[in-house]
């Protein structure tokens, strides 16, 4: 059955009435006075004013002499003017202007014939070569704005107009309570029940960066009289109090009655995805937030919540993220009840910016370390078909995209390797995968949307591999085939081999449960044919429909104990340390567009595949050979094999 929230408020307007009820509570910073070389990045509570002048005394901008101007009036290189001692000062830049002296001659416009006599040849007018008094600041002028971030520039304006101590706005302490009976502290190897607590890593490094005072709390299990003994501490300590709990269907409910009972709930559910059961309390002025416990979920919250009353706090107004425009390379469905934030990586290909949506579930933390940008889908809208122009907004740099390596086609963890060594070799590069097959990676290929792409698709006519598809479908050619490598697919099984599986005809026996790769894949076209080879009905054994998009997701799942079998390379079985049972030798190729090929990076990766670096890491892996990497095959007629 269905959870249904109280609310569905739009974010927009959730965030608004909850400022407003909180500031009309007296939710405002406090003052104190700190410092002023403790005042970094803090944020200014009134306006300051210059105690003294800067410069506060006549000081040189120059290395020279310092002389009375009218002495230098008639020198010339022809005609110097000769100058005795104590009518001039030796004088360094920055230091004071003897009372007798109003300029200076740089060294270069002057020489020595003894340390008491000096030749000038050229004059200098008064005050030349010299910082007045109140040439920067002048006493009582105002260095610095009420609600004002103190910038290290900053400081230095304001030690350089005699300020000691700046009263700023205090810092909010927020404090977060992880709730779950079943959440542990981060270790090693959590059992199968237990869920290390990671939301507290990373809000506290966030909240931190956003110049606040986390405080940490620890775990509390998901009890009602557990819950208020620790909020009630946290309210007494914090300015803001974030309950990690599941705030989340179906579980939840203590966290959102604690709150209840010892404040107000004004809103539980928001029309966003992920973040949708978000709880907006408070006691008082302060704010009691109930946040979703998955990763992905609490951390839009950070930054759609609790970042703008953070800026509520300090008086900000934070820039909008910049944002661009970005073509989708999969579709986007999503559901018309709510707003749904969608990270996505991002590369320039062809002159366009290509966009492909990483994995949406609200607890994949990977997707907030590998996201480029965010894409935002309104209430109401559906989603976006492949192929569309949306706008992204930008979580890394744009000028990031154009030194990013797009690779979209057939998943092989060597990718990973490749995208490691090309960003250590070569620092200003990146590279980002997309699993969709090898089939989907020659049409991203057609569509102009990759620069390169896996593939190993098995021709059962022929028993060739990825040539007759490329020549299908690429009949003009305008591509290459690299060889990459020769893998060993077979059957990933768990360790001890229980149900004693040799071949692919055991994959028929009763009660075994397989899990497979996506259609259009070049593992799927395999196990495909080799089920038919064997005479095998695939409608027959259980999960052979279910998909994974990798072969570490399908090692995974066997390492897990969710399903007995699945086919894949073995150095994802090694990975997880599990059986395996050969099946054949196959060729993994990267295809690459004429285009591509030519750029500085792909001809970079290139030289990366045939380095022997590249073919350590690969043995320490297991289960590949080299023979030619980075040949171009041959694949038309009219083209000959070659080294790349």
């Amino acid at each position: 059955m269905a959870f249904n929230y109280p609310t569905n408020a739009p974010l927009k307007e959730a965030l608004r009435k909850y400022k407003e009820i909180l500031v009309s509570e007296g939710f405002s910073p406090k003052v104190e006075t700190v410092p002023v070389d403790q005042a970094a990045y803090r944020v200014s509570a009134e306006a300051v004013y210059a105690a003294i002048c800067s410069p506060h005394h006549p000081v040189s901008t120059m290395d020279g002499i310092a002389l009375a101007a009218g002495l230098t009036f008639n020198a010339s290189e022809d005609h110097p003017a000769v100058i005795q001692k104590p009518l001039f000062i030796p004088i360094l830049t920055g230091d004071p202007i003897p009372s007798n002296c109003d300029a200076v001659v740089r060294s270069e416009d002057t020489a020595f014939d003894s340390p008491e006599t000096i030749r000038v040849f050229k004059p200098v007018q008064p005050r030349q070569n010299v910082r007045q008094i109140g040439e920067d600041i002048c006493a009582g002028e105002m260095i610095l704005g009420s609600f004002m971030e103190i910038t290290p520039a900053a400081l230095g304006a304001l030690i350089s107009g005699g300020i000691t101590q700046v009263r700023v706005l205090t810092k909010p302490v927020i404090g977060y309570i992880p709730i779950g009976d079943h959440v542990i502290p981060p270790i090693a190897e959590p059992s199968y029940e237990e869920t290390p607590d990671s939301n507290s890593s990373i809000f506290s490094s966030t909240l931190t960066q956003w110049q606040t005072i986390p405080r940490m709390y620890p775990i509390v299990p998901d009890d009602k009289d557990e819950i208020r003994a620790a909020l009630k501490i946290a309210l007494r300590e914090c300015d803001f109090v974030l309950l990690g709990s599941g705030a989340s269907a179906g579980r939840g409910s203590n966290a959102v009655t604690v709150i209840s009972e010892l404040g107000q709930v004004l809103c539980h559910g928001l029309a966003i995805k992920p973040g949708k059961p978000t709880v907006l309390g408070l006691r008082k002025h302060t704010p009691i937030i109930g946040i979703p416990a998955n990763p992905v979920s609490s951390l839009i919250i950070l930054e759609e919540i609790i970042r703008p009353l953070i800026d509520e706090w300090y008086r900000f107004d934070h820039p909008a993220r910049e944002t661009c425009e970005v073509k989708l390379t999969k579709p986007i469905k999503s559901s018309p009840l709510c707003e749904e934030y969608v990270r996505v990586r991002i590369g320039e290909v062809g002159g366009r910016l290509i966009s492909s949506p990483l994995n949406r579930g609200s607890g994949v933390v990977t997707s907030l370390m590998k996201a480029d940008g965010l894409i935002r889908v309104p209430e109401e809208c559906g989603g976006y078909e492949a192929g569309e122009t949306v706008t992204a907004d930008l979580l890394k740099p744009i000028d990031r995209m154009s030194k990013t390596l797009v690779a979209t086609g057939s998943h092989d963890t060597l990718l990973d390797e490749l995208a490691d060594m090309l960003h250590t070799q070569y620092p200003d590069l990146y590279m980002m995968s997309s699993h969709v097959g090898s089939m989907g990676g020659l049409m991203a290929i057609k569509r102009g949307e990759t620069h390169i792409a896996g593939t190993h698709l098995f021709d059962e006519k022929n028993g060739s591999y990825n040539t007759s598809f490329i020549r299908k479908r690429f009949p003009k050619g305008n591509v290459k085939l690299v060889e990459c490598v020769y893998r060993v697919q077979g059957l990933m099984l768990p360790k001890g081999n229980p149900k004693n599986i040799r071949s692919i005809a055991d994959l028929a026996q009763k009660g075994l449960r397989y899990v497979n790769r996506q259609k259009g894949c070049g593992t799927r076209i395999l196990i495909d044919f080799l089920m038919k080879k064997e005479g095998i009905d695939t409608g027959s054994i259980y999960g052979y429909d279910h998909e994974e998009m990798t072969h570490t997701a399908v090692a995974a799942q066997i390492a897990g104990g969710s399903a007995d079998a699945g086919l894949g390379v073995m150095s994802a079985a090694g990975l997880y340390g599990l059986d395996f049972v050969p099946v054949c030798t196959e060729q993994y190729d990267l295809l690459i567009s004429d285009e591509a090929y030519e750029l500085d990076m792909v001809q970079k990766l290139l030289r990366i595949l045939k380095s022997d670096e590249f073919a350590a890491r690969l043995e320490r892996l297991g289960g590949y050979e080299l023979h030619h990497p980075g040949a171009v095959r041959r694949v038309f007629d009219n083209q000959a094999a070659k080294e790349a």
